[in-house]
């Protein structure tokens, strides 16, 4: 890039939120695992949605492509560089306005992490829908582009349902204010739906106008412990349809056993399976989950939690799993959307697949059972055995019936994995409207196409 960019980049946004030093951007262009890295010429750090729009015009005109980054959290290499891009970084987009309690939204700038717009909302007696492990590094705008599912999907659905507005800055440097489908004053095409999942490639999303919810006055949650998959699948069933369903997370007990030993984290059961389950609601739902459970076969009584403290002693043992990840070096990562009767079988294949590749390896899956959207995570996983189990892994999910993103996104590592997600008429369709809205392709290009 040259120095006639960096001079106009500077003149939109100050000289001090523009980087060009080598050791920046390279902390910058390598992704949240850390197994994957990239090339960028350049940090800029807009702070509004004008600023937005006038730094993508100078990147266009100047034939500059622009990766868009918020937390970094992806997963899937989606904000690393690969053509000495224009790192466009929405961090200082962390405004908060007033929450409307009365019509549950509030006003939230893309950088703003999702645990500083949860403590807003909670200010209020309300909650955000969507809740992940990495709150305190994922930012609304990354999360809306991605479509995040997490914690909390089984009840309120995945972020795209949080999205009343969108505030976008499209590719040609022009800023478009959108409101979802069934909002005062819509009609024609749902231009919000359309930017949540489409992991800023038609746009950079600057604002989000997010739906809260009520916060529930009562939690029951329990945690319930299985010698065998299946068994946790035929409880999941039974739970997911309990009215007051709040979360429903699979945890593999090798995370547990992992925690105990490596990190000290109490290990509250030692089964080889454990379904976490919650129920929330107005009323004290003890007696539903109470209920539910008597219908459930597990190993032994659950460990159930009626009050803050033993609800967050059950919690942490699906949080832990963020910290077992992490033991053996940056872990290889794959999430994936199963149909519930494929779960155990493909549980079972995998890590045989794994362990054939890498004998030393450490499989673990968890996640959002209730959906069967999943994360299977190889610990102990060097890059030539990656190089080998990453194929054969796509393909082994697919023979299952599943899809090979299920909440994560494409970003670049999935990307040639595209036409086992979607239909070849999919595929044409969206890259149609990629080309309509970015015909030069210089809006995070390495990104979901081949």
């Amino acid at each position: 890039m040259g120095t006639a960019l960096t001079g106009r980049l500077a003149a939109v946004v100050g000289g001090d939120h523009v980087s060009t030093d080598p050791d920046v951007l390279a902390g910058r262009s390598t992704d949240w695992t850390g197994r994957y890295r990239g090339r960028a010429s350049a940090l800029v750090r807009p702070g509004s949605a004008d600023e937005v729009a006038a730094v993508l015009r100078s990147c266009r005109d100047a034939g500059v492509a622009v990766t868009v980054q918020g937390g970094r959290t992806s997963l899937v290499a989606g904000t690393v560089p690969e053509h000495h891009d224009v790192l466009l970084s929405t961090e200082r987009l962390n405004g908060i306005g007033d929450v409307d309690a009365a019509a549950r939204r509030v006003r939230v700038g893309a950088g703003v992490t999702l645990a500083h717009a949860q403590g807003a909302a909670a200010t209020a007696g309300l909650l955000i829908g969507v809740d992940l492990t990495a709150r305190d590094s994922a930012t609304i705008g990354g999360m809306v582009s991605t479509d995040a599912g997490g914690l909390r999907t089984v009840c309120y659905g995945a972020m795209g349902k949080q999205v009343l507005g969108l505030e976008v800055a499209l590719p040609d440097g022009s800023v478009l204010h959108s409101s979802a489908a069934g909002g005062a004053g819509t009609g024609g095409y749902d231009l919000t739906a359309l930017f949540a999942g489409a992991e800023g490639t038609l746009g950079v999303i600057t604002a989000v106008d997010l739906r809260l919810h009520p916060i529930p006055a009562y939690r029951a949650t329990a945690l319930c412990g299985f010698a065998d998959l299946d068994a946790l699948v035929s409880a999941a069933r039974i739970l997911r349809d309990v009215e007051t369903i709040a979360a429903l997370e699979l945890i593999d007990g090798r995370a547990i056993a992992l925690a105990d030993e490596h990190l000290g984290l109490p290990t509250p059961r030692g089964d080889a399976w454990l379904l976490l389950v919650e129920l929330a609601a107005a009323d004290d739902p003890s007696d539903a989950l109470a209920a539910a459970l008597d219908r459930v076969v597990a190993c032994a009584e659950p460990s159930v939690g009626l009050d803050g403290a033993t609800q967050h002693r059950l919690w942490h043992a699906r949080e832990s799993v963020a910290e077992v990840v992490g033991l053996f070096g940056p872990p290889v990562k794959f999430d994936v959307s199963l149909p519930l009767s494929a779960i155990s079988a493909f549980a079972a294949d995998s890590t045989r697949l794994i362990h054939h590749c890498s004998p030393d390896a450490i499989p673990l899956l968890f996640g959002h059972v209730g959906e069967g959207n999943l994360h299977l995570n190889v610990l102990r996983c060097d890059t030539d055995a990656e190089s080998r189990i990453y194929p054969a892994m796509m393909k082994l999910i697919a023979a299952h019936g599943g899809n090979v993103s299920s909440e994560h996104g494409v970003g670049s590592r999935k990307r040639g994995y595209l036409t086992m997600a979607r239909t070849s008429a999919d595929i044409a369709a969206m890259r149609a409207i990629k080309n309509a809205l970015d015909p030069t392709g210089y809006l995070n290009p390495a990104v979901l196409f081949d």
